[in-house]
């Protein structure tokens, strides 16, 4: 008989009473909730939650999140009152970027399987009369969003959780967390000790509080958001029951960093329009008693002046507000995160000290559901990569960076975000040893993962005449220049410089280390040094985790080129304990140049005494030499599909390694090119991006990655999961699309349409320079993946026409890259 763990869960509000009720629901009834405050409105942020459930949104996972809180809280009540009011979500456009963007949420929502629609200005005027119809260009509405009461919500779910065995135990404040042999034992508070084999911090703002005590990271800032109830509105008089509270959609008026929503004859609005307003939790904590004080702590003072013109903003929009004031304001704290995102999953440092923070009332329900199925089952049904605590490198838990980044989402909260668009702050971070050589060619930088990463350069403006480039509208314009299409047509023709130092490498080595990479990946590494092999990692349902390149530089010694702080973490998790295995992030140490294009050779050997032949130097081959004075480890791969090499050195070297390969190259024509070229010539080869084209909710057959699993080479995590399945029968598959207009350019997320019904959505996509045509790669069913049928892309709310394709778009036959 299997002894059930014992859970406790630190802190009563939405997101720990939703767990407790997943945890029972699925047999884990050892479990004991706590909050420092009263149940069950605990003065935190659920208890001053205005409820708001939107649930569309460019991120797939958080979507899901949305649609599943809808579909759980709709079921419930507590004692006849509603939990959930579907009364339908409706944002306004007032300008003519935020109508075009609302077609882009408009094709989230249909990627995404979300039932919506786009409203013209007497549509918005009719469901929500209260509307100025000459200042609304139109809207976008979602029928099932709705009202969450948060704390009816929360003491249904614990009563649920409460009748299967759990406890509740209010006004307790936990004050240490007990571990041995880095796991949790223990939770002590100041009414005693309860044992632990599981502790799950939903603390919320008092997060960072709870991960201290166990000395794990919680990278969020808690910030003021300003929220306010009018007095009586005569034109609301009579028309909505008390009990029903509301009748009309909640609204966005993004323009104006506005939300609204009824409270019977009382509109509710909340900005976001002031400054970032951090609270200090110094003295916040809440008592007993706070009740009787009438004012929750994570109720701050309102400041008027903060809302001053947010009032003005919204009489604009809703003229009847005109004759009604403030009834009542606060400043409520939330949580805000670096990149916009929860933070959940089990710390790397303390085993079974397990995180669900800075989760707000919309994706509640659904982030618990995958952290109980992470819990019971191993891992969530959804891909949660992008809400993985351990997604961050270290430099991203700097206090600084996370006040920072925290209190700049705060800002853009409402804006129109272009999917390129970095944050302008904290910058530069982390630079490449190449990077005074790029100024000087006039590199236009973007951020990813804190690097900076050149996507084209100025220098190379004088070739754009040659190759007639196609244009792009606005949108699809930010963010690309067309010289990056004279550097993509440039490595085709001649040779090219790219700077891959931002590709994280991590170094296993030790007796263990051949053992340990064989279990957990898919391929057979078992091959003689110098090899290099291309392989996935998989979780135990044969999800792709992230995808690999492994070279054999010594015998226990691999070079591994890997994705992000997740595979390091994965890995981490999975490393034998006897130390046979060493795993080490080497990035930072060193650096890296991809030298490719037809010309590469011919760049390369007259620097070096090492054979570089195709004989001597084979495809997926790795070789130690020296380049001139540079010692480098050179890798036979290329993934712009050009003969070429990836040659790495230390960073101290690489001022020099770029200095040698440049002047070595001029009378070769040699340029510098960016990763938007890189991206484009990617795809023409129809090489995968991990977490973009494929994710945990993908197997490798349906991505078009079975090549890379050998399934007699022995045992590895996620095989079992692949014995009854094949390229034969998957359902949907990852295909290849292209677009014929080079005028439509598409950039993903979009839906596909397959006779005139969403079908699929876009994962990459990129302008093929030398295909001269838009490529889109999509997930599609499988009968739709046959070459040549014809699908539609929405974009913007054009619908592009599209074909599907063969793979790859560019030399099938691989006769550029092996010669």
């Amino acid at each position: 008989m299997t002894t059930q763990p014992r859970v406790v869960i630190v802190g009563a509000g939405i997101v720990g009473c939703s767990l407790a009720e997943e945890l029972t629901a699925r047999g884990w009834t050892a479990v004991t909730v706590l909050d420092q405050g009263p149940l069950f409105a605990t003065g935190g942020s659920t208890s001053h939650a205005p409820g708001l459930v939107f649930q569309a949104n460019s991120s797939k996972t958080m979507t899901e999140f949305a649609r599943y809180t809808v579909e759980k809280f709709s079921g419930l009540t507590l004692d006849g009152q509603w939990c959930f009011r579907q009364v339908g979500g409706l944002e306004v456009a007032t300008t003519a970027e935020r109508w075009s963007d609302l077609h882009r949420k408009a094709g989230w929502a249909a990627s995404w399987g979300v039932d919506a629609r786009l409203l013209d200005a007497a549509e918005c005027a009719e469901r929500y009369p209260l509307l100025d119809r000459e200042r609304v260009l139109g809207g976008f509405y979602v029928p099932t969003d709705g009202l969450a009461k948060a704390v009816r919500a929360a003491e249904a779910q614990a009563r649920l959780a409460s009748a299967r065995g759990a406890t509740f135990v209010g006004n307790t404040k936990v004050v240490d967390i007990e571990q041995a042999g880095g796991r949790v034992t223990g939770v002590v508070t100041e009414s005693g000790r309860l044992d632990a084999d599981i502790v799950v911090s939903c603390a919320g703002f008092w997060g960072p509080a709870v991960g201290a005590l166990v000395g794990q990271p919680v990278p969020l800032v808690p910030l003021a958001h300003q929220y306010v109830t009018t007095t009586p509105l005569a034109a609301l008089a009579g028309t909505i029951d008390e009990a029903a509270e509301a009748v009309r959609p909640i609204l966005r008026h993004q323009d104006a960093d506005l939300y609204f929503r009824e409270h019977v004859d009382r509109i509710g609005i909340g900005s976001y329009a002031h400054r970032p307003m951090r609270a200090s939790l110094e003295g916040l904590g809440p008592s007993a008693n706070w009740q009787d004080a009438g004012r929750q702590p994570s109720m701050l003072a309102f400041t008027p002046e903060d809302f001053a013109p947010s009032w003005q903003d919204a009489v604009d929009l809703l003229p009847p507000l005109a004759g009604a004031k403030v009834g009542d304001g606060f400043n409520g704290i939330f949580s805000f995160t670096t990149d916009g995102m929860p933070l959940l999953g089990e710390s790397r440092h303390v085993k079974g000290f397990w995180l669900a923070e800075a989760v707000w009332v919309t994706h509640s329900a659904g982030v618990a559901r995958a952290v109980a199925q992470w819990l019971v089952d191993g891992q969530p049904e959804v891909d949660v990569h992008e809400c993985d605590v351990n997604r961050f490198e270290d430099f991203q838990l700097a206090p600084d960076y996370v006040h920072e980044r925290g209190c700049q989402n705060f800002v853009e909260v409402y804006d129109v975000i272009h999917p390129l668009q970095p944050m302008e702050s904290p910058r530069p971070l982390r630079t490449s040893p190449f990077q005074g050589r790029q100024r000087e060619l006039g590199a236009y930088f973007l951020e990813g993962g804190g690097w900076e990463r050149p996507h084209w350069f100025a220098a190379n403006e004088p070739l754009v005449d040659g190759y007639g480039i196609p244009g792009r509208n606005d949108w699809a314009a930010r963010y690309w220049s067309p010289i990056a299409g004279a550097e993509a047509l440039h490595t085709r023709e001649k040779v090219a410089l790219y700077d891959m130092t931002p590709l994280k490498r991590l170094e296993i080595s030790g007796p263990g280390a051949l053992g340990f990479l064989q279990r957990m990946t898919t391929n057979n590494l078992d091959k003689p040094v110098g090899a290099v092999t291309y392989t996935l990692l998989l979780d135990q349902s044969g999800g792709v985790r992230s995808d690999l390149t492994v070279a054999r530089l010594a015998d226990d010694r691999f070079q591994v080129g890997a994705n992000s702080a997740l595979d390091t973490d994965w890995l981490l998790w999975h490393a034998p304990a006897d130390g046979s295995v060493h795993i080490r992030d080497i990035t930072g140490g060193t650096c890296c140049i991809g030298v490719w294009g037809p010309l590469a050779r011919d760049l390369v050997q007259p620097l070096t005494g090492t054979d570089f032949s195709h004989t001597g130097f084979g495809y997926f081959k790795a070789k130690h030499a020296y380049l001139g004075n540079v010692p480098v480890t050179a890798l036979r791969v290329s993934y712009v599909g050009e003969l070429g090499w990836e040659i790495y050195t230390s960073a101290e070297f690489g001022a020099r390694l770029w200095d040698t390969l440049w002047q070595a190259g001029q009378h070769l024509g040699v340029i510098a090119a960016g990763r938007s070229a890189f991206n484009s010539l990617r795809l023409e080869k129809g090489y995968r991006l991990s977490g973009v084209d494929m994710t945990t909710e993908h197997d490798p057959y349906e991505s078009g990655l079975g090549f890379a699993v050998r399934m007699d080479a022995g045992d590895f995590l996620g095989r079992a999961a692949l014995a009854a399945r094949s390229p034969d029968t998957v359902s949907r598959k990852l295909t290849a699309l292209t677009i014929d207009d080079p005028d439509d350019v598409v950039l993903g997320k979009e839906p596909v349409y397959l006779g005139g019904s969403p079908a699929g959505y876009v994962t990459s996509a990129a302008y093929g320079y030398t295909i001269a045509k838009g490529i889109a790669y999509a997930w599609i069913p499988s009968e739709a993946s046959t070459p040549g049928i014809d699908v539609e892309i929405d974009y913007l709310g054009k619908r592009v026409a599209a074909t599907v394709a063969e793979e790859p778009l560019f030399d099938p036959k691989m006769t550029h890259i092996r010669r």
